[in-house]
């Protein structure tokens, strides 16, 4: 029995500063429920990256995706009735109202509005949220489901730090994207001027951080506060995703720098 204590107790002293070393690598403890910091593609930290979480309005990234990858963002919508009723982030939206799509995703991007979203995704047609499952499936986010386009908090909706990151990525590669995500305040209205919307960015670092391209926001009662942000510097690209951090607007500039000073 001592022989076996002694074991344990030089097990115990050994993994000591393993855990120590660990601890010492993530200096971000406890700022997110799950967190990444990828530089150039490559993760510098993370915690609990695979845990799967409420995604929030991080799910709009997915919307906008298959949008973008569509394409004809011209074209005319006519705001559905379904997409009216919408609550929570909303623009305030009028059943039968034409929009471009161009106005509608600057709205679902920019102001989180879940009218603007849904207008879109029923716009696309039936199997909307399918097509969000099987593009899912296709940039390989085996830990993504979704049931509904816009981020509302329903059973069988989910996603993970690591998978919102890649997706991110992916989004990103659209000029349009990254246009409409950079941009802290904008107009637009309906096809016949008679109504006007003011769009103010809901990622508090636009304006405020060198370089910034504000991804995503999303906050329910799930998923708490969220954000993934891009910035770029001297030809370098730092994407971070929180996933329920209550701090996040504090959190997100210290992490953009310590990130773009780590040498890769």
């Amino acid at each position: 029995m001592i022989r076996i204590a002694r074991l344990a107790a030089a097990a115990v002293l050994a993994a000591a500063p393993v855990a120590a070393a660990r601890a010492a690598e993530d200096g971000f403890a406890h700022i997110a429920d799950a967190y990444v910091v990828k530089r150039d593609g490559r993760v510098l930290w993370a915690a609990a990256e695979n845990a799967r979480h409420a995604p929030a309005s991080l799910t709009k990234m997915m919307t906008a995706l298959l949008v973008l990858e569509r394409g004809q963002l011209d074209e005319p919508v006519v705001v559905s009735r379904a997409a009216a009723r919408e609550d929570g982030s909303r623009i305030g939206l009028r059943a039968g109202e034409l929009l471009r799509a161009r106005d509608l995703l600057a709205a679902a991007i920019m102001h989180s509005a879940n009218d603007a979203c849904r207008a879109l995704a029923d716009h696309s047609g039936p199997g909307f949220v399918a097509r969000m499952n099987q593009r899912a499936f296709t940039l390989g986010l085996r830990n993504t489901h979704f049931v509904d386009p816009c981020g509302h908090d329903r059973p069988g909706q989910y996603s993970t730090a690591a998978d919102l990151a890649r997706l991110a990525e992916q989004v990103l590669q659209h000029a349009e994207y990254r246009s409409l995500a950079s941009i802290d305040a904008t107009t637009i209205r309906t096809l016949d001027s008679r109504r006007r919307f003011y769009l103010r960015n809901t990622n508090a670092l636009i304006g405020h951080y060198p370089g910034a391209i504000g991804v995503k926001t999303g906050t329910t009662g799930m998923a708490g506060y969220c954000v993934i942000v891009a910035a770029e510097r001297n030809g370098s690209r730092v994407i971070v995703v929180l996933l329920n951090s209550p701090r996040r607007w504090a959190v997100t500039p210290r992490l953009l720098d310590t990130a773009f000073a780590t040498p890769l």
